[in-house]
């Protein structure tokens, strides 16, 4: 247990100094090197003292200072072989399992970095595994708001698409509506450049019963799936837009 401030310091731990100085026999050197292997404290104090050791060493040898050698000597003595293999160990693996707390903490991040722009904006009617019903988010309300959209149905998939678009100083803000499209698959909205280059903006997972079918069954497999894209190319940098599924079919083109 770590002495905690103000509390009276247990003799083993006073030890530690000893022990960095070189100064216990072999007896007491073992019994100390058993208790610091599971102390913190003693690890951290002894750590401590081994970065001022050279310091010390040469205090301890200037002239006049009432040392000898062997003092500076002693001042720089170094743990015992077996001591510095089990400390060895315990760094390694408390460096092993910071590191595996940082990649998660890292792959947490880049989670929530790359779905929470379109969490915040997907929506459709359906449900999230075909029971309650998705919270409707402020995708839909913003297409509805945007005055520039342009539509094209697929005459070979039948896919319906809708494009809003509007401009930003940033770029181009879209919303994408999608209709007559048949589950389950994934698909992207890739926004095509009139110099050719190619930006996917955002992208999704179909469910097993679809999205805007107008003659399904149900009303989840109905309504029509909402979600937000963004690119840098401005609105009159863009030739056309795509609905493509992950292995590259292209279901449906919309004209900018």
């Amino acid at each position: 247990m770590n002495p905690s401030p103000g509390s009276a310091v247990p003799s083993e731990h006073e030890t530690v100094g000893a022990y960095a100085l070189g100064i216990l026999d072999d007896a007491e050197a073992t019994a100390f090197e058993a208790h610091l292997a599971g102390c913190e404290w003693c690890a951290q104090q002894l750590d401590e003292l081994a970065g001022m050791e050279p310091m010390l060493a040469a205090l301890a040898d200037l002239p006049g200072s009432g040392s000898t050698p062997a003092i500076g000597d002693s001042l720089s003595a170094k743990p015992t072989p077996r001591l510095v293999e089990r400390l060895v160990d315990e760094v390694a693996e408390k460096r092993a399992q910071k590191r595996r707390r940082s990649f998660y903490m890292i792959a947490a991040a880049a989670a929530l970095i790359i779905a929470g722009p379109l969490a915040a904006v997907a929506v459709n009617g359906g449900s999230s595994g075909g029971g309650g019903q998705v919270t409707a988010s402020s995708a839909q309300t913003t297409f509805s708001a945007m005055s520039e959209k342009k539509s094209a149905t697929d005459p070979s998939s039948h896919a319906s698409a809708t494009v809003g678009m509007e401009q930003k100083d940033w770029g181009t803000q879209t919303v994408l509506e999608l209709k007559n499209v048949q589950g389950p698959q994934k698909c992207s909205l890739v926004a095509v450049a009139k110099n050719g280059q190619r930006v996917t903006m955002s992208s999704w997972s179909v469910p097993n019963w679809g999205y805007g079918l107008p003659d399904a069954k149900t009303d989840d497999a109905k309504k029509p799936l909402y979600i937000g894209g963004a690119t840098a190319f401005k609105p009159n940098e863009i030739d056309h837009f795509e609905v493509v599924t992950f292995d590259g079919k292209k279901l449906v083109q919309v004209n900018a």
